[in-house]
């Protein structure tokens, strides 16, 4: 299986350490870390690294460095990962392994400002998607996002997505969007760009 995603400006690839500084720079910032429970420090980004770098499910499940194809800058990450119910981050134990956890998969995307406000969310988000239905065994994503994030809500609607009310989600309620594989099947978004 391919891990290397393909959109018209991006290549999302699989997040390594040498992505140390995008991390970094996205969560010591506050503008970026807004709506993600708040700065972290250098050091804790990190010690997190190890985490972020795992892959499960035959590197299905994992996150995914964003490349802007005609200038090689990494603008973001998007990733394909467990999504917390009671904790509030990912149980990185359940992304280790040759399995698929057998727990909802959220989609999720973090874009430097720089990178804001241009498609990007939009693109990295449909490719998950693609790659999720057409590539692994997956038959629906979620997705959560904070009441004030009105562009994230707005990047799921365009995706596909349905709000299917307030959940337990990184240990708070908060809405929650689903989208099934059929759903997916039947939209725009399914058509290879």
């Amino acid at each position: 299986m391919n891990l290397e995603l393909q959109t018209p400006r991006l290549l999302l690839r699989p997040l390594c350490h040498e992505d140390t500084e995008l991390g970094i720079e996205m969560f010591t910032d506050p503008n970026v870390v807004r709506y993600l429970g708040g700065i972290l420090s250098e050091e804790k980004i990190r010690a997190k690294m190890p985490n972020y770098v795992k892959r499960c499910g035959g590197g299905c499940i994992g996150i995914w460095c964003a490349i802007e194809s005609s200038t090689s800058e990494k603008i973001g990450t998007g990733a394909l990962l467990p999504m917390p119910i009671e904790e509030d981050d990912t149980n990185w134990e359940l992304v280790d392994g040759p399995d698929i956890p057998d727990c909802d998969i959220e989609v999720g995307y973090i874009l430097k400002p720089s990178a804001w406000g241009q498609g990007y969310a939009t693109e990295i988000c449909q490719r998950l998607l693609r790659f999720a239905f057409e590539e692994t065994p997956l038959t629906d994503l979620v997705a959560c996002i904070d009441d004030e994030n009105h562009g994230s809500k707005s990047v799921l609607v365009k995706c596909g997505f349905r709000e299917v009310g307030r959940q337990m989600a990184y240990g708070i309620r908060i809405p929650l969007y689903r989208i099934t594989r059929a759903r997916w099947s039947r939209t725009d978004m399914s058509m290879p760009g």
